[in-house]
Formats: C-alpha cells, sequence, structure tokens
C-alpha cells in the first residue's frame, strides 16, 4: 500500500499568498492577520515575510512558559523589538499582551495528570496539547475581534511539527470565522533568516522551548 504524500506547506502557503496579492490589487487593502507569537526571534522573520500581505496583530498568548520572569523577558524583547524592526514600522505593526495564568495551561494540558507526559521530549503528546491550547485562544481572539486571518510563529522552529501544527490550525476552522494561514515558516530559510535577524537587532534567545519541563529537559541534557 502506498504511503500517502506529505503536504508541500511551502507551496499551498505560496499559492495563499499570490491570491492575497491580488485581492491587494483589486481593492487596494490588505486582510488583517491575527499572529500567535512566542518570542522576538520566532517572530522575526514572519514579520518580514507576511507584512506586505497583511495588516498584523501579534499576539503573546504563553501561560505555558517558565518561569514568570522568563515570560515577562520575552514579551519584553518583543516590546522593544516590533517598534524598531524596519517591516514593523513600515506596516505599523501591533501587539496584543494578555494574562499570565500558568494555571490555564496546566488545566489545558492535564500534564500533571500524567506524569509520563512530563519527560517527553519535545514533538511529543504534551507538545501537541500546548499547540492547540494556545492556538485555540488565538483563533477565538480572532473571531472576537473581527480578523480576516490567523496564524502562529511556532511551525518556524526546526523542534516543532509543523504538520500537527496546520492540523489543529485548520481543524479550528469554521464558516464566517477566521481563516487559518496554512505554512512552515522554516521552509526558503525561514529558521536562518531568523538567526541573522536576531543577530542584527542582539534579540535574547532562549535555550529551551518554554515549559517547566522542556527547562528540565535542557538541565539534564
Amino acid at each position: 500500500m502506498e504511503h500517502s504524500r506529505k503536504e508541500n506547506y511551502q507551496k499551498t502557503l505560496d499559492g495563499t499568498l499570490a491570491t492575497v496579492s491580488r485581492q491587494i490589487q483589486e481593492n487596494g487593502c490588505k486582510p488583517s492577520l491575527l499572529l500567535h507569537a512566542c518570542c522576538a526571534p520566532c517572530s522575526s522573520y514572519v514579520l518580514e515575510y507576511l507584512s506586505p500581505y497583511f495588516d498584523i496583530s501579534v499576539y503573546y498568548y504563553n501561560p505555558n512558559i517558565y518561569p514568570q520572569t522568563e515570560y515577562a523577558r520575552r514579551l519584553s524583547e518583543l516590546e522593544t523589538f516590533i517598534p524598531r524592526f524596519s517591516p514593523s514600522i513600515k506596516s505599523r505593526i501591533s501587539l496584543i499582551e494578555t494574562d499570565y495564568d500558568p494555571d490555564d495551561y496546566f488545566r489545558a494540558t492535564a500534564v500533571r495528570e500524567h506524569p509520563e507526559l512530563q519527560t517527553e521530549p519535545e514533538r511529543g503528546e504534551r507538545c501537541m496539547r500546548c499547540y492547540r491550547f494556545r492556538m485555540e485562544k488565538a483563533y477565538a481572539y480572532a473571531g472576537q475581534h473581527q480578523f480576516q486571518w490567523f496564524t502562529t510563529t511556532l511551525s518556524i522552529s526546526p523542534f516543532k511539527d509543523a504538520e500537527k501544527i496546520n492540523m489543529i490550525g485548520r481543524s479550528l476552522e469554521h464558516d464566517g470565522g477566521p481563516r487559518f494561514l496554512t505554512a512552515d515558516f522554516k521552509k526558503k530559510n525561514g529558521f536562518l533568516r531568523s538567526l541573522e535577524i536576531s543577530r542584527d537587532y542582539n534579540l535574547y534567545r532562549q535555550e529551551y522551548c518554554g515549559c517547566i519541563y522542556s527547562y528540565g529537559n535542557r538541565n539534564r541534557h
């Protein structure tokens, strides 16, 4: 039996952006997009890439991040980076801050109730639940505030599962709600470009994904 061929997410994104570009030429305005983001380095290339096509609002919702000082540092880096990043300035990109409540993360993922998830390497079930939890929040916010599109920066990381991220995003769509922008932002040297921008702007790059378990795994290894 033949295995189904994996989707080329870059080709899908190229097709979507070509359609959006035609619509901009016809209508004279860019559609709105809510971009869930976890940090400034991961946001950098995505903002550079998408700003010609969308009016972007960056949505910082990450109660999974441990400890709170790390959460605050990543948020602060976004707050200072966006106003001095040329594509952000030209496109008037805004930042939306949210409340920090780690209990939201633990309730949504039930990691405390399932100890076997706590020692998983990245890309496992724990991460899948965390992707979904944050993307659901982003989608709900996008719908409540009449955004036309939403997506996340998560796929830019080589340690994140783009297939799972896109599957979750598509599953959240419903008639009349925001559309999910399918992408794998690490393609087209996206991750490498994010490293270049990080060096150019002297951005803080964290050494672990964010949660207390990835923090512990980093320390063990």
